[in-house]
C-alpha cells in the first residue's frame, strides 16, 4: 500500500490531475455556498460578458452562468459516480461468476454480454432515456446499462487467470465455499484493476451524461453541465461563453480523472511495482 501511494506521488501528472479533481469536488460542494439559491434564477439582462458584473457573464435569459457551472457540477458528477458505481457493480458480479465457474455459465454470460456490446452504447443510451422519459434516473440506468459490459470482460480474465493460482486451489482442497473463495481470495487480488478501470469510466459517464443533457434528454428542471451547451449552441457565435465555460469544465474534469486513472494504473498494476 505504501509503495502503491508514492508511486502515485511520485507521477506528476497523477497528482496535478487529483488536484484538479479535488478542486472541481469542492467548487461542486460549495456550489450552494456561493451561489445560494436557484441556478435557474434571472439575476440580469442577458448575454453580459464575462468578467463584468458577473465572472462567467449571462446567459440568453439573463441567469448567472457562473451558478449554473457550479450546479451543474453536481449533477455531472454525481449522475458519473452513481451510474460507475451501479455498473461495477453489474460488471464485477457477471464477470466474475463467468470467470470463476467457466463452462456453459461463462458461454451464457459472455454471450450476454456481446449481446449489449454488438449495439452502439451511445444510441443505445439514447433509446433507454427516449423509453423511460428524460429524468435522472433514467440517464443513470442508460448510462449504467451501456458502461458495464468492459468491465465484465476484465473481471472475467483476471478471475480465470487466479482461478487456477496455488492458493486458491489450496482454499477448494480445504473445502472453503465458492464465494468465501471469492469474495476472502480473488476478489480482492484483483480489485487494482477494478479501481483503474472504475476511475476511468467515470469519465465516459461524464460524457455520456453531458451528450444526453445536449440532446435535451434529462432532467430539463436540473442543471447540468451539458444542459447548459445545448441551451446555448443557437446563440454560439453571439454569446460564445455560454458554451465554453461548461465546455471547460468538462474538459478539464475528464482531462483530471484520466490523469488519476493512470496514476492509479502506475501505482497499483503489479506488472509495473519491478519497474
Amino acid at each position: 500500500m505504501k509503495s502503491g501511494l508514492l508511486r502515485f506521488v511520485r507521477h506528476k501528472p497523477a497528482v496535478c490531475g487529483l488536484i484538479l479533481l479535488l478542486a472541481v469536488l469542492l467548487a461542486a460542494a460549495l456550489a450552494g455556498v456561493v451561489y445560494p439559491g436557484d441556478p435557474f434564477r434571472i439575476v440580469g439582462t442577458p448575454f453580459q460578458p464575462p468578467l463584468g458584473e458577473y465572472l462567467l457573464g449571462t446567459d440568453m435569459l439573463g441567469r448567472d452562468l457562473a451558478a449554473g457551472v457550479l450546479y451543474g457540477a453536481r449533477t455531472t458528477l454525481l449522475v458519473g459516480v452513481v451510474a460507475t458505481v451501479i455498473a461495477t457493480a453489474v460488471g464485477v458480479t457477471i464477470g466474475g461468476l463467468a470467470g470463476y465457474f467457466g463452462g456453459r455459465l461463462d458461454n451464457l454470460l459472455m454471450r450476454f454480454t456481446e449481446l449489449f456490446q454488438t449495439i452502439p452504447f451511445f444510441l443505445f443510451a439514447i433509446l433507454l432515456v427516449a423509453v423511460l422519459g428524460a429524468s435522472i434516473g433514467s440517464v443513470i440506468f442508460a448510462i449504467s446499462v451501456v458502461s458495464w459490459p468492459p468491465m465484465a470482460r476484465l473481471v472475467r480474465g483476471e478471475f480465470m487467470t487466479m482461478r487456477n493460482r496455488e492458493f486458491v486451489q489450496a482454499c477448494v482442497s480445504m473445502g472453503m465455499g465458492h464465494s468465501r473463495i471469492i469474495l476472502l481470495h480473488i476478489l480482492p487480488n484483483t480489485l487494482s484493476s477494478i479501481i483503474v478501470t472504475g476511475s476511468l469510466m467515470v469519465a465516459t459517464a461524464i460524457l455520456i451524461e453531458s451528450g444526453l443533457s445536449f440532446l435535451g434528454l434529462s432532467d430539463a428542471n436540473t442543471m447540468s453541465w451539458g444542459y447548459i451547451i445545448g441551451a446555448g449552441r443557437t446563440v454560439l457565435r453571439t454569446a460564445w461563453w455560454i458554451c465554453a465555460a461548461p465546455g471547460v469544465a468538462i474538459l478539464l474534469t475528464v482531462m483530471a480523472i484520466n490523469l488519476v486513472g493512470d496514476g492509479l494504473n502506475d501505482a497499483l498494476n503489479p506488472r509495473l511495482r519491478s519497474l
